[in-house]
């Protein structure tokens, strides 16, 4: 997942702010294959990539050196093959944990598009560093309109 270039041109249906980028995986492309997240959104930190497979298609087998990936699956039925040849199924909501010197390739077993959201990073967990914003005093609750 590691993609150090820096777009080109900046993605046409990106909302960007102070400190933030939102957009959808739609905008960011079509079709099968890769929708650079991290590229689009501009993200500094980790790796963050979609993947969608057409049915029955398969990824090649990958690993690397230094980064941890965890993968989600959005949408679709997929199968993650690890290098002990091992095979787990995933459905929509599925996530898994790949060390980085650990083989992997991802299959899509259904018969729809599958999507997978992929995140790799390095360097190791920060720790929970979350706070409220001041002035701010409701952590979270009910939508009050």
């Amino acid at each position: 997942m590691s993609d150090e270039t820096p777009p080109e041109e900046p993605f046409a249906d990106v909302i960007r702010g102070e400190g933030y980028a939102v957009t959808s995986l739609d905008a960011i492309g079509d079709g099968w294959g890769f929708r650079r997240v991290r590229r689009a959104l501009d993200v500094k930190e980790f790796g963050a990539n979609a993947i969608v497979l057409p049915p029955r298609y398969e990824t090649g087998a990958h690993l690397h050196e230094t980064q941890e990936e965890v993968y989600l699956v959005l949408e679709g039925s997929v199968e993650l093959e690890l290098g002990d040849g091992t095979r787990h199924a995933l459905g929509a909501g599925g996530v898994a944990r790949v060390d980085a010197p650990v083989a992997r390739r991802l299959r899509n077993v259904g018969a729809e598009d599958a999507v997978v959201f992929v995140v790799g990073a390095k360097g190791g967990y920060v720790g929970r560093d979350g706070k409220l914003p001041e002035g701010d005093v409701r952590p979270g609750g009910p939508i009050q309109d």
